[in-house]
């Protein structure tokens, strides 16, 4: 493990958890195990941390390509979703994204009455979380200031998919230009991260101004923040969103 990622345990398994997504993304391999292949099962406890991190993306090759997850990487997730519930006061990016977990879960599990787990894990045992988990509030959203709208839908990025209709993407809708505007200044500031989830989420939405240059402004992002494998998956998912649009 190279320096880049070492500073602690769950920092590498979240750096390693994120390049196996970013490959399987570009292969298109999604029975490929993305947790399998990063050494980790529903066992470790780093790493199922670490699947917290990443959230729903941890199953975003599946999303993206339209086909089955791997059943080891289900039950990871499933085993985040119930080992790091969101406390009551937690911060409300935090709820949407455990609501983003569980809804990601229910889409992959297998239809009703078929034998096994509910869940796509199959003989892992791991089910899809059942009872209903409302959406979060997102009434905030709409009138936060553009700077802090951008940084709050860069932390929400893995809701920035076509099949996870949600309040949060219908605000990001209606607020392209002040994504846009935010885009821009994470570029300038070098925050490559937020820059990559902010033009994820143009990707997915559309509506930004012809003038942003979003496809140059998305290769430079990779370009100058890929040592991150977060700002990849981003637009790596970016580019697969704008591709499908324009077919």
């Amino acid at each position: 493990m190279d320096q880049t990622h070492a500073a602690s345990p769950l920092a590498g398994a979240v750096h390693d958890l994120a390049t196996e997504v970013v490959l399987a993304l570009r292969s298109g391999d999604h029975l490929a195990t993305v947790c399998g292949a990063a050494g980790i099962d529903e066992e470790n406890r780093t790493g199922i941390a670490a699947a917290r991190v990443i959230g729903a993306d941890l199953l975003l090759p599946s999303v993206l390509y339209g086909r089955h997850p791997h059943p080891g990487d289900v039950a990871v997730l499933d085993r985040a979703v119930r080992e790091f519930p969101p406390k009551p006061d937690a911060p409300a990016a935090t709820a949407w994204s455990h609501w983003h977990m569980i809804s990601t879960l229910q889409r992959v599990a297998r239809p009703a009455g078929e034998t096994g787990a509910t869940g796509a894990a199959g003989t892992t045992g791991a089910t899809a979380p059942t009872g209903a988990y409302a959406e979060p509030d997102a009434a905030w959203l709409e009138q936060a200031p553009w700077q802090s709208f951008t940084h709050q839908l860069s932390v929400l990025a893995p809701l920035a998919v076509p099949a996870a209709p949600s309040a949060v993407q219908r605000a990001a809708a209606t607020r392209a230009v002040d994504l846009s505007r935010g885009f821009v200044r994470a570029v300038r500031r070098r925050d490559w991260l937020q820059a990559a989830g902010a033009g994820r989420w143009l990707a997915a939405i559309g509506g930004e101004p012809a003038t942003l240059g979003l496809e140059r402004g998305l290769d430079f992002v990779e370009l100058m923040g890929g040592l991150d494998p977060r700002v990849t998956l981003h637009i790596r998912a970016a580019r697969l969103m704008a591709e499908a649009r324009e077919r």
